[in-house]
């Protein structure tokens, strides 16, 4: 299979069709080859518009909405970006085309060392396991959170590693309720504000706390 033909039509045909018009972030697409943080049995449909199984319950994201939340975040030369949630590492290997520094952080340990594998060739991403909703202190503040996946919540302990001015991108809800929503830090607060609706699988640990009504 011809790989780079397929990444550039998935470029053509998935992203730019989306309202991606960034050129840094087309060109990271262009030059990371997705086929490489998939199974060899994924590899045939790397290229395809689905969110494809990397784990159990864990998902490499489709395309477009990652794209469209890497545009969003206005990643910049000088930036220093955590991910929330790495997974195989794809994401993380697109941001460091765009930014400074990244640390990608993952909670699954076998998703740890193949993302480890997959990013070695990437001197400015460091790859961390732990608690995907804890973030990461150790490397804090970031300009860029990214968490690739939908969640219930942001949880403070992420919002407080932002620097001043700096950005998190998530999409928030389920299903057809969802949406890509960011934030902005300021004055110690963050702003919150809706960026497109679009749907992508649930990432573990950030559940709402049950309601008891009384």
């Amino acid at each position: 299979m011809d790989y780079t033909a397929q990444r550039n039509k998935m470029v053509d045909n998935q992203i730019r069709t989306t309202d991606v018009t960034s050129h840094s972030v087309l060109n990271a697409f262009l030059s990371v080859p997705r086929e490489s943080f998939v199974a060899d049995r994924l590899k045939p449909l790397a290229y395809s518009d689905n969110d494809l199984e990397i784990a159990p319950g864990r998902y490499l994201m489709e395309p477009s909405p990652l794209a469209k939340l890497i545009q969003l975040a206005g990643i910049r030369k000088t930036d220093n970006v955590l991910e929330i949630g790495a997974g195989s590492g794809y994401g993380s290997a697109l941001l460091a085309e765009l930014a400074g520094s990244v640390v990608a952080l993952e909670s699954d340990a076998a998703l740890v060392e193949v993302a480890k594998a997959n990013l070695a060739g990437c001197p400015n991403v460091a790859v961390v396991a732990g608690t995907l909703s804890a973030g990461h202190a150790g490397k804090a503040p970031y300009d860029v959170i990214l968490v690739s996946g939908s969640v219930d919540q942001v949880p403070d302990s992420l919002f407080s590693q932002l620097k001043e001015g700096g950005r998190l991108v998530v999409v928030i809800g389920q299903g057809l309720s969802s949406s890509a929503r960011i934030f902005v830090r300021e004055q110690g607060t963050q702003s919150e504000r809706f960026a497109f609706n679009t749907s992508v699988r649930k990432l573990p640990g950030f559940d709402k706390a049950a309601e008891f009504i009384f």
